[in-house]
């Protein structure tokens, strides 16, 4: 747990969100990986199943775009608790797919459903990393361990969704899986509501909409860095690589096609996990106490420019490859595990300069306004993810993720040291 910050009230506020956060973050990693399988064992292909999830991206734009005028007007916990209703209303509608129904209705319900889980989870995660802000201690580091800590955890989390979504679709099948998912969540929705403590801002009316956009050029430079960074990933994560490795591991039976489950599960889990373990050690990994907001600034250059050599390097394994080979899925999981260990520390580096940017007065804005900005990349990826791994498999789905982490580095490149002391009026 972070060090205190001479606030017991701002602590147990702190320690309220997380756990809720940690809560949604389970589900949502379980619900994708539930949506990703299932409806691949249907017969859905790269792009019918990235277009399952286009509108889940596009929602999350659209809600960060407002939830952080909605938090600065109405508070931080409304906020949070409408986000963990509507993913447990998104969880019990999912239930009610029909395996009966036309290709077409079905494609266009799970795109409906996935879209208002969308919008949950960017209530949740904006409310969440706008907390941080405003509860973390002032002095040294504090900012960037307490966001780091939130971030790698809640990574941790959804590791452990995936293969729980994977584990629970081999065992008691989808509708069973996401009615227990909904029961679990409704429970701890509750439990929030009856035991947060004070500690987070009520909201001020006077909050403008136009107030959204931000005037900062550096939040606007991190933002479009954050678009091409997380493209970068989702254009493997979301379809390439889970469909790869099933079609490599599954004879076609029934047991064969469950423990295929099962070990695409444990390797999207095991991915997730590293990443959050990470991430929440980044603040030591580059010495953040002890090293100046430019030095860390220019940290943000280099390490992307570290993680574009991972992708670069598998893209010319890809092509050198017939096909699937033996040696190259283990070079693609081992590659993809130190992708993951570098994309953390560029994560863990943007969580903290969006927070680092932002006024107190404005945080939940800026930070919605930032996190549009990575859902953004997010669908930009989960588009490409389906389409490239379609028309060229993995060497053209591996080259455009490095193309898009070469225009994440070069948007990082212009960011410059703030004129005050970071984090002040």
């Amino acid at each position: 747990m972070p060090a205190g910050s001479g606030r017991p009230e701002g602590l147990a506020a702190y320690v309220a969100v997380t756990a809720a956060y940690w809560a949604f973050m389970l589900t949502d990693g379980a619900l994708r990986m539930l949506v990703l399988l299932h409806f691949h064992i249907l017969g859905f292909t790269p792009v019918q199943l990235a277009y399952l999830f286009l509108l889940y991206e596009f929602a999350g734009m659209v809600t960060n775009l407002s939830a952080g005028w909605i938090a600065a007007r109405f508070g931080l916990t409304h906020t949070l608790y409408a986000g963990l209703a509507l993913q447990v209303v998104a969880l019990l509608a999912l239930a009610q797919l029909d395996p009966g129904w036309a290709l077409g209705l079905s494609v266009a319900y799970v795109m409906v459903v996935q879209g208002a889980s969308g919008v949950a989870k960017d209530l949740a995660k904006m409310s969440s990393k706008s907390a941080v802000k405003l509860l973390a201690p002032k002095e040294g580091d504090g900012l960037f361990r307490w966001v780091a800590l939130l971030t790698g955890s809640k990574n941790a989390v959804k590791g452990l969704g995936f293969l729980l979504g994977a584990g629970l679709l081999a065992t008691v099948g989808f509708t069973g899986a996401v009615l227990g998912m909904a029961a679990v969540l409704a429970v701890i929705l509750l439990a929030v509501l009856l035991a947060m403590p004070p500690g987070l801002p009520k909201g001020r009316k006077g909050a403008k909409f136009a107030e959204v956009f931000s005037k900062s050029a550096n939040i606007n430079r991190l933002s479009v860095a954050r678009v091409f960074l997380f493209g970068a990933r989702d254009v493997w994560f979301v379809v390439g690589i889970p469909v790869y490795f099933y079609a490599v591991l599954s004879d076609g039976t029934v047991e064969g096609n469950r423990a295929a489950f099962f070990l695409i599960g444990s390797f999207m889990a095991g991915w997730i996990i590293l990443y959050g373990a990470v991430q929440a050690s980044a603040p030591k990994l580059l010495r953040a106490a002890s090293r100046s907001e430019a030095e860390l600034i220019g940290a943000a250059r280099g390490w992307v420019w570290a993680l574009a050599a991972v992708p670069a390097g598998l893209t010319l394994a890809a092509l050198m490859a017939s096909g699937p080979q033996p040696w190259l899925t283990t070079l693609l999981v081992l590659g993809l595990l130190t992708f993951g260990a570098l994309f953390a520390v560029n994560s863990a580096l943007h969580s903290w300069l969006i927070l680092a940017f932002s006024r107190d007065e404005r945080v939940t804005m800026d930070v919605g306004f930032y996190y549009m900005a990575n859902a953004a990349g997010r669908l930009l990826g989960t588009l490409l993810s389906g389409v490239t791994f379609q028309l060229g498999g993995l060497a053209l789905m591996l080259g455009t993720a490095t193309v898009l982490l070469a225009l994440s580095a070069l948007a990082a490149g212009r960011l410059r040291p703030e004129p005050a002391p970071f984090g002040a009026a």
